[in-house]
């Protein structure tokens, strides 16, 4: 599809259309199914509202709220500069290895938070992989504020770098040209053409990256870093009460935050660039290619290479020492059908959440509806709730419910647990899709006669589906490591590389657990690759 014009395109005075009435009635469905955690946490806190304040005015629960959110905000600060970074050297640059870097730069995403950060404890432990390589005991030890700050950035930088990639392929070259034909340096065409176009994109990854630092639970607790998710789980047992109470605080944080970020993404100037059938101009790094490429070097190296190479040192020892590393039987097929669970479930997961948020996300972006915005804040909102409550909201609703009853642990319960946990992700990338489309090409299919399915089907997807693959993309490697809600609510007998994962790290098998976390990282590379990064490839 070509397009020679392009422009900018300020979203002024003209006030956007009333939703469509069939669009509007989706939107408030969507919405109820999304809000289901948040409506059992507020009736399960209504009994005791005293209670309530009581819990999240003491300081048991202040403090712990200021560090995670002190974390929160920084882990956002420091994933935003790394995965834009990233996602630039990759589509727009010739830094050698660039292929590479591409997909192994999205995979820190499927570790699972404690398996990281126990890889990292361990190697830099007594004895441990670093110890090997130098030859004597570095004497760090891993833990606290920094230890936390780390592992989270170098785990969670991905949900920035895929939107943003997906957006600058999906770039036109027009404006970049001509800023370049008028002697403005790379740096600068960046900053005044290229950044303002995938600001959407970097604010959507950051509000991702904030609202997992808030819920996070494994690794903060294994690095001894007390936060308010640490104080729910250790409540939810000898004080249920006061967990619900802090859970429903955290909701509360994370519906705050989401109408902030909405009311910045409507008063920003919206850029929109008609589409070209050129590639994406790269730059040529020239003596900033070795600088270039041992940045990128160091962030896949710190969080994907380094955590693959403790796990793979567990594995190996396991084997070289005659342990059974399968578990409870030695035949190497028993990971097979954990594998297949995982990659069946993930990419159905994916794929109906980008199903289910794309008419929230034309409703908010697209249409005036204050369903829209209500169904958005629930959507996001949800990814800040730990798992764990959104698997006993679904449960509570499932058993009181005849009708609904008949769902409980089954695999369309465990899938719905999926989207309402990780819609959010899908979400965002969709809502930068939707804006993507230039009006003007909507307009000329709309006076060429194409109905308004038509349009979308034929206009509007094709140019979406860079940014709704790396939605999916996301949710997919979120899904894949997911664990309380798996847990929970699978059907018995079914299991999964996560379950095999947290199997074997709780009774101190680490070689099993390597093993199947280095199955975990191997499959999400599959994955990633044939549904995300070849399509960005293709584009650039």
């Amino acid at each position: 599809m070509t397009v020679v014009a392009l422009d900018r395109v300020a979203i002024g005075p003209t006030a956007p259309p009333r939703a469509p009435v069939g669009l509007a009635v989706a939107g408030l469905a969507i919405g109820a199914g999304f809000a289901a955690p948040f409506v059992y946490l507020l009736v399960r806190n209504l009994d005791g509202v005293t209670g309530f304040l009581d819990v999240v005015a003491s300081r048991e629960v202040t403090e712990p709220l200021w560090r995670t959110l002190w974390l929160a905000v920084s882990v956002t600060i420091a994933c935003a500069v790394v995965g834009t970074t990233m996602a630039w050297l990759v589509t727009r640059t010739d830094v050698p290895g660039r292929r590479f870097f591409a997909a192994a730069a999205a995979l820190p995403l499927v570790l699972p938070s404690f398996v990281a950060a126990l890889a990292l404890v361990s190697a830099f432990a007594h004895g441990g992989l670093l110890e090997e390589l130098l030859g004597f005991d570095t004497g760090l030890r891993i833990e606290g504020y920094w230890a936390a700050f780390t592992v989270l950035t170098l785990i969670s930088y991905p949900y920035v770098y895929l939107p943003v990639a997906a957006r600058l392929v999906a770039l036109p070259r027009s404006l970049e040209e001509s800023a370049r034909a008028l002697g403005r340096r790379p740096a600068a065409v960046f900053r005044t053409v290229v950044l303002p176009q995938i600001a959407g994109s970097v604010l959507a990854g950051s509000l991702l990256v904030f609202l997992y630092a808030v819920s996070e639970f494994g690794a903060v607790a294994l690095l001894r870093y007390d936060t308010l998710t640490r104080r729910i789980y250790s409540a939810r047992l000898l004080d249920p009460s006061a967990a619900l109470a802090m859970s429903l605080l955290l909701g509360a944080v994370a519906l705050i935050v989401v109408a902030t970020e909405r009311g910045i993404t409507k008063r920003r100037r919206r850029v929109e660039a008609a589409v070209t059938g050129g590639r994406p101009l790269r730059a040529r790094l020239g003596p900033w290619r070795v600088p270039a490429f041992l940045f990128a070097a160091t962030i896949v190296g710190l969080g994907l290479l380094a955590p693959v190479a403790v796990l793979a040192r567990w594995a190996v020892r396991g084997l070289m020492g005659g342990r059974n590393v399968l578990g409870r039987t030695s035949d190497v097929g028993s990971l097979v059908e954990p594998t297949v669970n995982t990659a069946l479930l993930a990419v159905t997961a994916a794929v109906v959440a980008v199903v289910v948020v794309l008419p929230v996300a034309f409703l908010t972006s697209r249409y005036r509806s204050r369903t829209g915005g209500v169904a958005n804040a629930f959507v996001v909102g949800g990814f800040a709730l730990p798992g764990l409550v959104i698997a006993l909201a679904l449960v509570s609703w499932t058993l009181r419910s005849p009708v609904l009853e008949v769902f409980y642990q089954t695999l369309p319960l465990l899938v719905f647990a999926y989207v309402v946990h990780f819609g959010a992700q899908a979400m965002r990338a969709a809502q930068v899709a939707v804006d993507g489309v230039p009006q003007r090409l909507r307009d000329a299919a709309q006076a060429l006669g194409a109905g308004r399915a038509r349009r979308v089907r034929t206009v509007e997807l094709p140019i979406m589906m860079p940014s709704l693959a790396a939605g999916g993309g996301l949710v997919l490697l979120s899904v894949m490591k997911e664990l309380p809600a798996t847990l929970l609510l699978a059907p018995i007998g079914v299991d999964t590389l996560a379950m095999q994962i947290w199997g074997a790290a709780e009774e101190g098998f680490f070689a099993q657990a390597g093993l199947a976390a280095l199955v975990l990282v191997g499959l999400s590379g599959v994955l990633t690759w044939l549904l995300t990064i070849r399509r960005m490839e293709r584009l650039s």
